[in-house]
């Protein structure tokens, strides 16, 4: 019997426990539910997943359409706008292709070790290379999509018009009012006349008047991007479409603008070598004039090419002069002025004194000094004392300026020609050139040939100034420096998309200046008549971002508007009237004095006002008013509007 009244309590209280607990989860689901109503907290959005994945089952659309999202976002479009910075970097520090080959030729020569790891990561060929196409395309889609929509959002704007005003403009950031005899009509329509000549959007809502400016904020903003995309368009189509070319020219000498006559040539992949400018020029002058004395001896002060040129086949000849970062322009290419140096004039005799070469040897400067090195080659026309022929190979090494024997190496000590001297050491047997590979001019290749020997045994060289000449031993010739000729280097370019590019490069700045000094504003003037029949002017503005000029403009507006709707004056009392004095209650108590001020008696409450009759605001003229109680107010100052002024006796 024990046993089951025991356990009997026992299924009685598991029954209780089991109803109470479920009662709690009830009420706490509730609880929770009614917090989450209440609650301003985002809700976080759960995308309905794949059975048993628990990934979201997002699909391809989605993933599409989460990516384009990422893509146009302005914080992508800035990681991408810094990431085609830091990849101009190395394009500007380590040689490019692109730029010079002898350079970068140089580098990998001097770099052993890291020149693979340049060329593994294209840093030779920085701007065509396969990463900084892909962050280039990447910010040029992320522009577009940038754009688009906000070109449609601000169309929408203009073509709408300012918002009304608000129920409470003394909320706003700038606000002032006054109270004028004006009609609230005038007043807005003198608003309207004030606005437009400041050149706001302004129209009529209602009682007020609602006003816009500074709609190039937004456009300006818009331009930016836009020429951003112009500039990127414009790099893209002039590395497309480019060609660029190097020739160095002898005075004398001249150039035809054709494949053959580059020296070096390259081109944009779409480029079609039958688009090349037909025109020549004529080197017929190359003018350099140095600082003698002083700290910046040697400093170039004239540094231009007088030319002659044609433009196509059988245009009349011109004259025209190229000097540094003033190129000349025939038919869109442009003919840059780069280098310069010197072209001993030598001649080359054989053993009976026959003239087998006289030419200009340009040589290369490798100092600002124009210190030159270089090589003389006869290829063909010589023939030995046996009369077998043979090539003839000299090294040359070239200062404008000898400072004299004895005094260091033989480097020059001024750019200018004033003691020229050439020193020579020659060769003989194979140049080479017949092998089929190709060679550099300004390097002589001695590999399979043979010293000159002098008297004692050693390599034939000597020094010559102009007029001397070198005796090759055995009988074998001669070579004799007859005088310098000077030479220069042009850059031949066409490159189609230039001037897109600094048409972008301005827009762009333009458009930046205008999206960060230019505010966008909203003023709204609101003209009712007060329960006094004086009208009320509320004036206020706001800015889409905070200014401190915008309190300013709205004082300038309400003094031009005050003109036309000046400041009501002050009524005043009427003469030999003393100001009647605030109405009381009557005392409860009949027997008690009427003077509520009489000492150790308390003072009567106020008279309440009347159920359902609105407070009356007080006037200028009210007794006991006070300048500071008054509604009306001069420009710029935030007085209490009248609609918002205690009721009489509410004080107490």
């Amino acid at each position: 019997m024990s046993k089951a009244n025991s356990s009997t309590d026992t299924g009685a209280r598991t029954d209780a426990d089991g109803t109470g607990t479920a009662a709690e989860r009830e009420q706490e689901r509730v609880d929770h539910a009614a917090g989450e109503r209440l609650s301003t907290a985002p809700r976080e959005e759960r995308p309905e997943t794949e059975s048993g994945s628990g990934v979201p089952a997002m699909g391809v659309v989605g993933w599409v359409r989460w990516f384009w999202r990422q893509l146009t976002s302005m914080r992508v479009a800035l990681i991408l706008l810094f990431l085609l910075s830091l990849g101009a970097i190395p394009g500007s520090l380590i040689p490019q292709t692109s730029v010079d080959d002898l350079k970068v030729q140089n580098f990998k020569d001097q770099h052993t070790t890291l020149s693979p790891i340049y060329e593994k990561f294209q840093l030779f060929d920085v701007y065509s290379s396969v990463w900084f196409s892909a962050i280039y395309i990447l910010l040029f889609v992320s522009l577009i999509g940038c754009i688009v929509p906000r070109t449609g959002q601000f169309v929408g704007q203009l073509r709408s018009r300012p918002p009304g005003a608000p129920k409470r403009l003394t909320r706003l950031p700038a606000y002032t009012t006054w109270r004028t005899e004006a009609e609230p009509e005038a007043v807005r329509e003198a608003a309207l006349g004030v606005l437009g000549k400041r050149r706001f959007r302004a129209h009529a809502v209602g009682d007020a008047v609602a006003a816009e400016k500074g709609y190039l904020r937004e456009a300006g903003n818009l331009v930016f991007h836009i020429a951003l995309i112009v500039m990127l368009v414009a790099f893209a189509a002039g590395q497309l479409f480019k060609s660029e070319g190097g020739k160095l020219v002898v005075e004398g000498d001249g150039f035809a603008n054709t494949l053959t006559q580059y020296d070096d040539f390259k081109s944009g992949s779409l480029y079609d070598s039958d688009s090349l400018a037909p025109f020549s020029f004529v080197l017929d002058d190359f003018v350099g004039t140095y600082e003698e004395s002083g700290p910046q001896r040697g400093t170039p002060r004239t540094f231009e090419a007088r030319v002659k040129y044609t433009e196509g086949a059988e245009g009349p000849e011109r004259n025209g002069v190229i000097r540094v970062n003033e190129p000349l322009v025939v038919d869109g290419t442009k003919v840059y002025l780069i280098a310069h140096g010197y072209a001993p004039v030598v001649t080359v005799r054989d053993g009976k004194g026959k003239v087998v070469s006289r030419n200009s040897v340009p040589l290369l400067p490798i100092d600002n000094n124009i210190t030159s090195t270089g090589a003389i080659k006869v290829m063909d026309g010589y023939r030995d004392k046996n009369g077998v022929k043979t090539q003839l190979g000299f090294k040359a090494f070239f200062v404008p300026t000898f400072a004299g024997h004895g005094k260091g190496q033989m480097f020059s000590q001024f750019p200018g020609a004033e003691f020229p001297v050439l020193a020579l050491s020659a060769y003989r047997g194979s140049l080479g050139v017949d092998s089929g590979l190709p060679q550099n001019v300004y390097q002589l290749d001695t590999s399979k040939m043979k010293e000159f020997k002098d008297e004692d045994g050693e390599l034939l060289k000597k020094m010559l100034r102009p007029g001397e000449k070198l005796d090759l031993a055995d009988g074998e010739g001669s070579i004799t420096f007859d005088g310098i000729e000077e030479w220069a280097s042009f850059q031949i370019s066409q490159q189609p998309g230039n001037g897109w590019a600094l048409g972008g490069a301005v827009a762009a700045i333009a458009g930046l200046a205008g999206s960060l000094f230019i505010q966008r504003r909203r003023v709204w003037v609101r003209a009712v008549r007060g329960a006094d029949g004086v009208t009320v002017v509320e004036m206020a503005g706001l800015g889409r971002s905070e200014s401190a000029k915008l309190p300013e403009e709205l004082g300038d507006l309400a003094a031009a508007l005050i003109t036309t709707a000046p400041v009501a004056p002050d009524k005043p009392d009427a003469p030999g009237k003393s100001a009647a004095p605030e109405k009381t209650d009557a005392p409860e108590n009949a027997d008690a004095p009427e003077n509520p001020d009489a000492p150790g008696k308390p003072a009567a409450p106020k008279e309440p006002d009347a159920p359902g009759k609105p407070a009356a605001p007080k006037g200028p003229d009210a007794p006991g008013t006070s300048a500071s109680d008054d509604a009306t107010n001069e420009a710029g100052s935030r007085p209490v509007h009248p609609a918002e002024a205690p009721a009489e006796g509410a004080e107490k």
